[in-house]
């Protein structure tokens, strides 16, 4: 068996304290050379930051708009969402154009070729909604399969 002794650190510590009192050369510089990476593991270690993970969300149902509304009554809401709608996207077209008159007026007095630059950015747009139309096309295709 073993004894408590062995697990004692008195005689240890003993040990050690004898071992700093004795004047030797660079003693102090030893010691803090051998307490540095013990001392820099345990900042690390310290300033390590653990954050648990979230707690899942609780769904609560939030009704905007009456549960025994009629089908006039959302017939009627959609139409007016859509005159918004519509209204909204004139209004950004007007500002879209307005801009692309500036910049023509701006390339113009550059001595820039606005013309060709107009026609490439009018193919690029016609282009661009071309595949936008093409992609509304597959997705109602799809739509329609899944559907039947």
């Amino acid at each position: 068996m073993l004894s408590k002794s062995r697990f004692n650190p008195a005689p240890g510590l003993l040990d050690l304290w004898n071992e700093i009192r004795r004047p030797r050369p660079y003693r102090w510089t030893f010691l803090v050379l051998s307490v540095l990476p013990v001392a820099g593991i345990l900042y690390w270690a310290v300033a390590q930051v653990e954050y648990k993970a979230p707690e899942r969300p609780r769904i609560e149902y939030i009704t905007s708009f009456a549960p025994d509304r009629s089908n006039e009554e959302i017939i009627a809401s959609n139409r007016a969402n859509q005159e918004v709608k519509e209204l909204r996207e004139a209004a950004e077209a007007r500002i879209a154009q307005r801009k692309r008159e500036m910049y023509k007026a701006l390339g113009a007095a550059a001595g820039m070729d606005v013309e060709e630059i107009e026609a490439k950015a009018d193919a690029e747009r016609a282009a661009e909604e071309a595949a936008e139309a093409k992609r509304r096309a597959e997705l109602s295709g799809a739509q329609q399969d899944q559907r039947q």
